[in-house]
């Protein structure tokens, strides 16, 4: 089968070598580098009959790559930290070459090879340090977003890298091929954003009112790899082009649709790229040069460390920021194997170096997560050293909050909790990690905290122990378990709403005591079911019948019966269609011990009792001779001045506990 064989033999071991480094905390990338490793031609056994044909697709991966990376970018990233981050980032990327080419000429390389090393080393992980950031719980921190912004900058940085260094291997000419160069891009650029912001955008309204989501992806990746291949034409980088040309299509309406469809295409095709990168590894270089291998880890890790850390100092960033930003970016990044790879194959540096480097950068990726937790640590010392730095949180009034909601996830779903909180006018706290949402948030007005919910620090950001009810939007199991376990440590009265990915997940949601679930793909289908039987002109009441009746059958077979599932659910048919109250009697109501008839409740207030919630069995329509006990939930109906000549009759201000209306 030839290439067939060995792509499906890539992703195989790619997989298990994925979960191997999942278990052990490492990113993925760790994984598809160590299958090109094991099917690569150094080490023997099973080996990929034809690397080059590998090669060749990974090209299509590094085009991806950036042209996801042009989809990605925002300049609204870079607004809380853009000083350093547009300024800091070049002088450390300055620095860092300098560094490079000293220890370049310390080790006795020539001055190309030393400056090829030193851009190499630049460049730091945005994979790995977002995987470190995330696991470690500092995502929007003040350090995270110093550090990501920084990495986006660097990015960036790539893509002039990518057409100035290959220029390099020939002195004489290169001033007059940096000046073509530069007049080339220059005229791309104009003709992209001239030509480009009007044209591609009319291109994607008219394929996506044909309404074909494979036309659409083939339109993605035609207009990525085809200015990728037209750049190449003209003699400039494939990947500046598909890099510019994902940056003119996020400026349209398609951006983000554009961005979803693309991600598993490009993740597919960066897989056969850093396998490809695997396969010029060799172990037994390794193991020859371990000496010199293990002192360009010491003298890039601390010198780009101590670079990184004198620049936030610099840029005015005190506390614990230097140090977190130090040990977090000292890595060698995963566009500096582009740029290697680049480098071999225009013959700018040899195989060996190309080794040498690729071996440094995987170690330090390893190394990353291990050294900056040593930040961690320090940061937990009670401020002993560092003061505890602050999450950034928006909208949030003077006073705090109390007994409000907090909105784990701010997307569609999310968003709309917030709006009709906000007409509402209940307080409400929105937690989300996505800088565009939080942007949407704000100018909405809304109370907002940037980062990752499942950790402690920023649901105490959010005030979690003085929350009334959390709503957990996001899908993901993993994520909701350890948002509901986290919240309920902080507040163990919390009311917790929760969204049901999988019908699976049923019993794991009843373990955490989660006061009501939501299954979209369910409600979707009571709705549809709901508008096919109006169109057959069925009655409304039968309908609500209908549909009530499938839901709580749904969720009774799913859920445990200690919770009151079941019972509550026959009641969501009447609160639709009537202004239901609830009410809770407490111990001293004069309504304890007494019956319906006794109390006049109908004659007195003009109230009616449809139903009583009682040890999770309901009572529906309770009649005259039914007597009421302590914490009864009682459901009334009535005008608004008949509720409350009920709540002045038989509770008072401290009798009265609990309250829901639909």
């Amino acid at each position: 089968m030839g290439i067939a064989t060995d792509i499906i033999l890539l992703v195989l071991t790619s997989f298990f070598c994925g979960l191997l480094m999942q278990r052990l905390r490492q990113p993925l990338i760790l994984g598809y580098i160590l299958a090109g490793v094991i099917l690569g031609p150094h080490t023997g056994g099973l080996t990929i009959s034809d690397a080059h044909d590998i090669e060749l697709l990974a090209e299509i991966g590094v085009g991806l790559l950036l042209f996801a990376l042009g989809l990605e970018f925002s300049h609204k990233d870079l607004k809380p930290v853009k000083w350093i981050a547009l300024i800091g980032t070049p002088l450390q990327i300055g620095l860092t070459l300098a560094l490079g080419m000293g220890i370049g000429q310390m080790l006795g390389w020539d001055l190309k090879t030393s400056i090829w090393f030193g851009a190499l080393i630049s460049l730091s992980s945005t994979m790995v340090i977002l995987k470190t950031l995330m696991n470690q719980g500092w995502l929007g921190t003040l350090s995270s977003k110093v550090m990501i912004g920084m990495l986006i900058v660097q990015d960036l940085a790539v893509v002039p890298m990518l057409i100035i260094l290959p220029l390099m291997n020939d002195p004489a000419a290169g001033m007059a091929h940096l000046g073509q160069a530069a007049v080339k891009a220059a005229l791309f650029l104009l003709c992209m954003f001239v030509l480009g912001i009007k044209l591609l955008p009319w291109l994607m309204r008219r394929i996506a009112k044909i309404g074909s989501r494979e036309l659409f992806l083939l339109a993605i990746i035609a207009i990525g790899l085809g200015i990728g291949y037209a750049t190449y034409l003209i003699g400039l980088s494939f990947a500046f082009g598909a890099f510019i040309a994902g940056m003119v299509l996020n400026e349209s309406d398609y951006g983000h649709q554009a961005l979803s469809d693309i991600i598993p295409l490009r993740d597919v095709f960066g897989l056969l790229f850093f396998a490809s990168v695997g396969m010029l590894l060799d172990p037994g270089f390794m193991v020859d040069h371990f000496g010199s291998i293990l002192l360009l880890v010491l003298l890039v890790s601390l010198g780009k460390s101590l670079i990184f850390a004198g620049v936030s100092w610099l840029f005015r960033y005190g506390n614990v920021v230097p140090v977190a930003v130090g040990l977090g970016l000292f890595q060698i990044g995963e566009f500096s194997f582009v740029l290697a790879r680049i480098g071999v194959s225009s013959g700018s540096i040899s195989h060996d170096f190309y080794n040498l480097v690729l071996t440094t950068a995987v170690l330090t990726m390893v190394l990353t997560p291990i050294i900056s937790a040593q930040t961690a640590r320090l940061y937990a010392l009670k401020k002993r050293w560092f003061q505890k730095e602050l999450l950034e949180s928006i909208n949030f009034p003077d006073k705090g909050f109390s007994r409000h909601v907090v909105i784990a996830g701010g997307g569609r779903v999310g968003m709309q909790i917030a709006a009709a909180l906000h007409r509402l006018a209940r307080p409400f706290v929105v937690i989300e990690l996505d800088q565009r949402r939080i942007e949407q948030a704000k100018e909405a007005g809304h109370a907002v905290v940037y980062g990752d919910a499942s950790h402690e620090i920023v649901l105490e950001a959010a005030s979690m122990g003085d929350a009334a009810l959390l709503v957990v939007t996001i899908p993901g199991i993993v994520e909701a378990q350890t948002i509901i376990a986290h919240a309920q440590r902080l507040n163990n009265r919390i009311e917790v709403v929760a969204r049901l990915s999988d019908p699976d997940f049923f019993a794991i949601f009843s373990e955490l005591n989660v006061t009501d679930l939501v299954y979209p793909e369910l409600e979707a289908g009571l709705e549809m079911t709901r508008q096919a039987l109006l169109a057959l002109h069925i009655p409304v009441t039968e309908i609500q019948r209908q549909t009530e009746t499938l839901r709580q059958e749904y969720f009774v077979s799913g859920m445990s019966q200690s919770k009151p599932y079941q019972t509550l659910s026959q009641f969501r048919s009447a609160e639709q269609q009537f202004d239901l109250q609830w009410l809770t009697i407490a111990a001293g109501s004069p309504l304890v011990a007494r019956s319906i008839g006794e109390s006049e409740i109908r004659k007195k207030t003009g109230v009616s009792v449809v139903g009583v919630l009682r040890d999770n069995q309901l009572e529906p329509n309770p009649g005259p001779q039914f007597r009421f006990q302590d914490q009864d939930l009682v459901a009334i109906i009535g005008s608004n001045e008949a509720r409350a000549a009920f709540q002045t009759k038989f509770f008072t201000a401290e009798r009265l506990i609990g309250e829901m209306a639909a």
